[in-house]
């Protein structure tokens, strides 16, 4: 099998289904961004020691391939007889649950903190970043468009578990996070 098809030198691309789009609409910049948001968490995971932590962003990068497939697939008639991945409230809540054992691991948040520290936490605070751009186009998306109810839920989440993660990555690195002096 070849790794070109050429069905896409137009500038278009085809959804979940085979309806041909514009490469440029809202939809295809956002879960463009999710699979550059898989590739940094790969990044992340090559500077990153710790196995709870590696374990975790396995996950995640499992979770983004069901994000993707839902951003694909829109929650439309044609497609509700389709077996389509779709992200549920139970990611959500997996996503919360480590947000609260990560962060029962880090100091108390006191202040304002710059993105950085190890090289681990720095790019995890990329990953928080791309995450939050991907959800603003997601929010962008969502008022013209059907997506499935917890998709949003679930890109808030993990960029806050990427920011909790990344202050764990410090603190196991013996990096202290870097305090916002206004």
């Amino acid at each position: 099998m070849k790794i070109y098809t050429k069905g896409g030198d137009k500038g278009e691309t085809a959804l979940h289904g085979g309806k041909r789009v514009s490469k440029d609409i809202i939809r295809i910049e956002a879960y463009g961004t999710i699979d550059e948001l898989n590739s940094f968490i790969g990044l992340a995971d090559t500077e990153i020691k710790d196995q709870d932590v590696k374990t975790v962003l396995n996950k995640i990068q499992n979770y983004l391939f069901v994000l993707g497939a839902d951003l694909s697939s829109p929650e439309i008639e044609e497609n509700k007889h389709k077996n389509i991945p779709r992200i549920t409230e139970e990611h959500c809540a997996d996503l919360e649950n480590e947000i609260d054992h990560f962060d029962s691991l880090n100091e108390e948040l006191r202040n304002f903190i710059l993105p950085g520290g190890s090289k681990g936490a720095s790019l995890l605070h990329v990953c928080r970043t791309v995450c939050r751009r991907g959800e603003r186009q997601v929010v962008t998306l969502n008022k013209n468009e059907i997506i499935g109810n917890n998709i949003i839920i679930f890109l808030n989440r993990l960029s806050d578990l990427f920011f909790v993660l990344a202050r764990y990555q410090n603190k196991i690195s013996g990096v202290p996070d870097i305090k916002w002096v206004p």
